[in-house]
């Protein structure tokens, strides 16, 4: 019965006449190609800046190319040069365990801090260290990098003058392998933890209050509060951070170039410095793209294998 009522009803619906059909039918038409011409902007643009240079760049890891003569293919020689290269393979030692020691330090120092922000201080006062940790990232690396050789420097530094005052002799900060990684990670962290600090003031700002009040009631306070609470709810927000932190740190360039030029030796010699060494002082643009390519795909991989292991330690609410 109610099958029959049903049909009735939609056989007495009328029909929409043709005309509005075509109606309809153009201005979808006409919407669909506003809308490509808002786009187009940005499709050319990251077609022509990114996707381009892209395959242009997979394409030269192929090739032998010096810029005057015809390039020449060689096909998998580039990478048998990474290969058997020693330089290349430390620079690439050199960047990794740059990256494992930077990241953490970055991401510890600006928890630490977001969380001491975070704490009870008057509104001014927060938004004074908000300023004071992220103004660092606004200003130029190279910049940076110049300033701190002067202090860091081992006969007229300010470092070594203060560390003279309290009986301590001259480090050679910028002479030596591990005087000179430290001072290259410290510039680093310095510039570049008050992104991460940022993301993690948000992140704690998400928190509600009442948890931690009904933890309080329970008699948690201090650390438990810290690592059961805030750790495992902050963890989405360390996720980001840390995929940032690592993604930045693998291409890191400036610092270590205008510290120490990769030296001494090639104890701060990371794989960017190489593939800029490569094109632009020794003209093998070939070999420069594919040192590239390699970097991609362990920039790729770190960044899945993050994604991955987040499964298991990532906390969502």
């Amino acid at each position: 019965m109610a099958t029959t009522t049903a049909q009735t009803v939609i056989a007495t619906v009328p029909a929409t006449p043709p005309a509005a059909r075509s109606l309809k039918e153009a201005n979808r038409r006409k919407q669909g190609r506003m809308a490509g011409w808002f786009l187009a902007p940005t499709v050319i643009g990251v077609g022509l800046f990114t996707v381009v240079p892209m395959i242009a760049s997979i394409v030269l890891a192929f090739f032998s190319w010096d810029i005057i003569s015809t390039p020449k293919f060689v096909g998998l020689d580039n990478f048998a040069t990474i290969a058997t290269s020693s330089t290349i393979r430390v620079s690439f030692l050199n960047t990794f365990g740059f990256v494992i020691v930077a990241v953490i330090l970055q991401i510890v120092v600006a928890l630490g801090l977001a969380v001491l922000v975070q704490t009870k201080m008057p509104g001014w006062l927060r938004g004074f260290f908000r300023s004071a940790f992220f103004f660092p990232l606004i200003l130029s690396a190279a910049s940076v990098s110049l300033i701190m050789s002067y202090l860091f420097n081992e006969d007229f530094g300010t470092i070594n003058k203060i560390l003279a005052l309290i009986g301590l002799g001259p480090v050679k900060w910028l002479s030596t392998a591990a005087g000179a990684m430290v001072v290259t990670i410290i510039v680093y962290v310095w510039q570049n933890f008050g992104f991460t600090f940022l993301l993690f003031i948000g992140g704690l700002s998400s928190i509600p209050a009442d948890v931690y009040e009904a933890s309080s009631i329970d008699g948690a306070s201090g650390w438990n509060q810290f690592s059961r609470i805030t750790l495992p709810l902050v963890s989405p927000t360390m996720l980001v951070a840390s995929v940032m932190a690592i993604i930045s740190a693998l291409q890191i360039f400036d610092q270590p170039y205008v510290l120490t030029r990769g030296g001494p030796g090639d104890s701060t010699r990371t794989a960017v410095m190489v593939i800029y060494q490569s094109a632009f002082t020794e003209l093998h643009f070939g070999l420069a793209a594919a040192i590239g390519l390699v970097l991609m795909l362990v920039i790729m991989l770190a960044t899945w294998a993050q994604f991955k292991l987040s499964t298991k330690f990532v906390f969502y609410m």
